[in-house]
């Protein structure tokens, strides 16, 4: 096949991968499933489909179609050859004003549709937890839902036409026919007239008629999702009177890529919602109370109707970026109702809110119902979008597994249906997940499970058969928007009946009779208790490492917290910084959830002796630039900029690191013996004959200007003027310098600026001669020399740090290492976590000093001036950013903003080596160099790290300050 697949790829225009490490990747989707693919296909263009197509009916393969791979019920995971349409199937075709439709490709993601919409007054509504990177491809082979669905509709119906390949490779357009039409089509002695033929036998049939109309969901439930939607075209006005213009993109949506391949995508749009919004936070004391709330609720015209339960909250607690999202929760609710109300008027808009609080209030279930606006919405809106991959941070092997939760049931339903869910939650002593819409009669309802054991695997069929059976029981939808997939197919001859069931085995066999097209989702599907990603009663691989895992139970735990959901394939035009190589490749290879998948693949497939001894894994790392974005926006919080310096670290063992490693790891030892021959040194790195030779022998990129020496190094400076600098100290606090070693060595005049800022606001300076940070050491993979820093640092200041005598940094990726890779690292762990507390980046420090009013702008000028800010990744991770703007606000006439970019792309060495030249580049031109040009010609550019700086000024030839040197020329003493 291999041979085959090589032939193939030569005639193909796009890229076709067979290799183990993108089999791996595209083995799992963000449900429980794993099944290893024959090969991976991005293909450019129809022409590149019609052989994939051909290549699938010639060789007796399948192809599996799939854009973010963010599916739950494992439609994206198959044995044949992924097809990956998200990197070139991304363009906005066509958009009609007047009629109010969008024609797209498949990979275009949803958010970016509705930002390039928004201008003309329009959107696409239906609006998954997943909208910054689901794609619209996906949303239509799912039939997506979201918050908006009570105002908005589903996919299917916003679905106008699809042009799509059909199993013999002939390209059709489906969309809205008349009967007439209908009957021609029918005739056509084509694969599209023998579609067309077998649909209308099937439905004239009187039989088969009443069958469907009785055994499927119930018509007012619109998040139905069960099999395909037969029902759906049954309403069109071939067989019920008064009924629908015939479209059989409603039975395609929803079909999740098993009858033909969709190619684009025609959809109708809504004008944008009215622009006065607030949302009600309803707070509940139990679940129950919750949930016979939601009736009274939908009788006002609400625009979501969001649940969220105790479980989903305390997940947030721990998370760094959703904590701040807590603001409006209060005491310990069981469940929380958002409620949305919008209008086109803030008068009409005030009497809904007090309409509705007032029926919340007589109704007496809700005990606390805060009103929420503007930001505060978006807040908690992304609070409970977080829902779902913030339950992969229940630490162990005990998840909330998606089975049960995409269960949708009629409004009047509801209450009673989730007391007998409840109840047989109790059966099987399950504490269970329930968040999501609520006002759609859907719930995501999930057991916590270890699908590691086989009891609970034999649990996992249990509670899904049983759950089936209830939901038919009130005549509803098992697969509310997530899918059938695997995990709910099994059951659909449950659902709908098997007579009905065998309709659509027959669907099936009219639109892709050789099974080519995603085979065993919807119909002949596996048993749902199969193809899981883990090995069931494993005997788990003992894995030893240097970094101290034991927060996560072990780096295996840590790297298998991914639970696909994908937030790392965000575009650059949203917030956040994370993943910024996948900003710049968009290969899937290149994301945080890639890297997580490849390590826990290999840690548990690999027959190794060193585990970690696998190029595939230095492969999928190279690009990784340890920004540590993932730490905190990644809803697991999985930490792969700690899990790549752990596996540098044991590759090293059986793979000697490179000449350039070593120099990056070790720079600080350079810079200490260059600081001695400042003159020569500085020379030898500028002239561009002996600077073009260190570079080719470290094997950094030509276009790169290399740092240069301070004359004097901070160590020095604050020798020698230590004394007179604390003359006039006034305050309580003490503060010890951190003297970082790129400040020490290469821009002591920035800390020498601290000092002159902290001197004249009255903080005496101590400073005791300390260790390096160890920041090269461990971005380098050198742990052992990072860890001898490390104890180094931990005891000289456990005993000196308190309260009042704080540590204070310049640079934050060395200063942040105490907050984070020191308590991994450290012998003494209670003592790192203690200092750990007592550790400041410099701007932190002075905001803090600045809200207890020990800092005002009487020590600063009153001059005007624009200040753009950048702040470094270290800091958005593991601090805030509002600690640089609150600093930069303190001269009373300066204007900071905060620019909207992700990471510079240099991240330390990463920048400067030649081989990421071009994709760190690519990073800044995303947002922070366009932001940067686009700075009028006064305004200060502010950026706190030093890797920032030199991006900055190699990609837009601009000067970057120290947040710091800023405070320091704006002191009144240069007045």
């Amino acid at each position: 096949m291999k041979a085959k697949l090589e032939k193939l790829k030569n005639s193909f225009e796009g890229t076709i991968f067979y290799d183990d490490l993108h089999r791996i990747l595209y083995a799992t989707d963000a449900s429980v499933y794993r099944k290893l693919p024959l090969a991976v296909a991005y293909p450019k263009n129809n022409a590149d489909l019609k052989l994939l197509i051909a290549f699938a009916n010639e060789h007796g393969t399948s192809l599996i179609p799939r854009t973010a791979g963010t599916s739950l019920a494992g439609q994206c995971v198959g044995e044949g050859i992924v097809v990956d349409v998200s990197k070139h199937s991304t363009r906005i075709l066509d958009i009609n004003q007047t009629e109010k439709t969008v024609t797209v490709e498949a990979g275009v993601v949803r958010d970016e549709l509705n930002a390039n919409l928004q201008p003309l007054g329009l959107f696409f509504g239906p609006n998954t937890s997943t909208s910054n990177r689901c794609m619209i491809g996906g949303m239509v082979g799912n039939n997506s839902s979201g918050t908006t669905s009570i105002q908005y509709g589903v996919t299917r119906d916003k679905v106008v036409s699809m042009d799509v390949l059909l199993s013999d490779g002939s390209e059709v357009t489906f969309g809205e026919i008349t009967i007439e039409e209908f009957h021609q089509k029918r005739a056509l002695n084509t694969l599209e007239g023998e579609i067309y033929q077998k649909i209308y036998e099937t439905l004239i049939d009187k039989n088969n008629q009443a069958r469907i109309r009785i055994e499927f969901p119930k018509a007012e439930i619109h998040r139905r999702n069960t099999g395909y939607a037969i029902d759906e075209l049954l309403q069109s006005e071939l067989f019920t009177e008064n009924g629908e213009t015939f479209n059989m993109c409603k039975l395609l949506s929803g079909s999740e890529g098993t009858l033909a391949f969709t190619t684009k995508i025609t959809l109708q749009l809504d004008e944008l919602p009215p622009k006065y919004q607030c949302v009600v936070a309803a707070h509940y004391e139990s679940i129950e109370a919750c949930l016979q709330s939601v009736t009274l609720t939908m009788k006002h015209n609400l625009y979501t109707c969001e649940m969220m339960d105790k479980i989903i909250l305390d997940c947030t607690k721990s998370n760094l970026a959703q904590a701040k999202n807590r603001f409006f929760v209060k005491g310990d609710p069981q469940a929380i109702l958002l409620l949305e109300l919008r209008s086109d008027t803030e008068e009409d808009l005030r009497n809904q809110i007090n309409n509705l609080i007032v029926s919340l209030e007589k109704e007496g279930k809700s005990y606390h119902n805060p009103t929420l606006k503007g930001t505060e919405i978006a807040q908690a809106m992304e609070l409970r979008k977080a829902g779902l991959g913030l339950l992969g941070n229940i630490i162990g092997d005990k998840k909330a597994v998606a089975c049960i939760e995409d269960t949708a049931v009629a409004l009047e339903d509801l209450s009673n249906y989730i007391a007998e869910f409840s109840e047989l939650m109790k059966k099987y002593e399950q504490k269970a997940v329930y968040y999501a819409h609520a006002g759609a009669g859907e719930l995501h309802l999930r057991p916590i499970l270890n699908l590691k054991k086989k009891e609970d695997v034999v649990l996992f069929r249990k509670i899904t058969r049983d759950v089936a059976k209830l939901v038919k029981k009130y005549n509803g939808s098992f697969s509310g928007e997530h899918g059938d997939g695997i995990v709910r197919a099994e059951f659909i001859p449950i659902m709908i009946g098997e007579k009905n069931y065998e309709l659509l085995k027959d669907v099936k066999q009219v639109f892709d009779p050789k099974n080519i097209f995603n085979p065993g989702k919807i119909v002949d599907a596996a048993k749902m208790d199969t193809f899981l990603r883990y090995e069931i009663d494993r005997k788990e691989p003992e894995i030893e490492t240097f970094f101290d895992f034991s927060d996560n139970q072990g780096i295996l735990r840590a790297a298998e917290k991914c639970n696909g959901s994908g937030d790392c394939r965000k575009p650059a035009s949203f917030s956040g910084t994370m993943c910024p190589s996948y900003r710049a490749t968009k290969n899937e290879k290149d994301t945080t959830r890639a890297r997580a998948n490849a390590l826990r693949e290999f840690l548990t497939q690999s027959e190794k002796e060193n585990k970690f001894d696998h190029p595939e894994l230095k492969e999928v790392f190279d690009l990784c630039l340890s920004c540590k974005a993932c730490a905190s926006e990644c809803p697991s919080n999985v930490d792969v900029a700690a899990l790549k310096a752990e596996f540098l670290h044991q590759y090293y063992k059986s793979n000697k690191p490179t000449f350039r490693d070593k120099a990056f790891a070790f720079s600080t030892k350079s810079n200490k013996l260059a600081s001695n021959f400042v003159g020569l040194s500085n020379f030898v790195k500028t002239n561009r004959f002996t600077s073009k030779i260190i570079k080719n022998k470290l094997g950094v990129a030509q276009e790169r200007t290399l740092p240069i020496n301070s004359s004097k190094t901070l160590d020095k400076i604050i020798k020698k003027t230590l004394n007179q600098l604390n003359t006039n100290s006034s305050k309580t606090k003490k503060v010890y310098i951190f003297s970082d070693e790129f400040t020490n060595y290469l821009e002591s005049d920035i800390g020498q600026d601290a000092l002159i800022v902290l001197s004249t606001l009255g903080y005496e300076i101590k400073h005791i001669s300390h260790e390096e940070s160890g920041r090269t050491f461990i971005s380098k993979g050198f742990l052992a020399e990072a860890k001898k820093v490390a104890n180094a640092n931990v005891n000289i200041f456990k005993e000196i740090l308190n309260e009042n005598a704080v540590l204070v940094g310049i640079e934050p990726s060395a200063i942040l290492t105490f907050r984070d890779e020191y308590i991994r690292l450290a012998d003494d762990k209670e003592a790192a976590k203690r200092i750990a507390t007592h550790v400041y980046l410099i701007e932190e420090f002075l905001a803090a000093e600045i809200t207890l009013g020990e800092i005002t702008s009487e020590s600063f000028t009153q001059e005007a001036k624009n200040v753009k800010i950048h702040v470094h990744c270290y800091q958005k991770s593991l601090s805030n950013q509002k600690c640089t703007f609150d600093v930069l606000n303190l001269p009373k006439n300066y204007k900071p903003t905060i620019i909207t970019s992700g990471c510079c792309g240099m991240a330390g060495s990463f920048g400067y080596e030649k081989e990421h030249y071009e994709v760190s580049m690519n990073i800044g031109e995303h947002s922070l160099f366009p932001a940067v040009r686009a700075a009028e010609v006064n305004a200060i550019i502010a950026a706190n790290g030093t890797s920032c700086r030199h991006q900055i000024k190699d990609g837009t030839r601009k000067e970057a300050l120290h947040p710091i040197t800023v405070l320091r020329r704006a002191l009144l003493l240069d007045s």
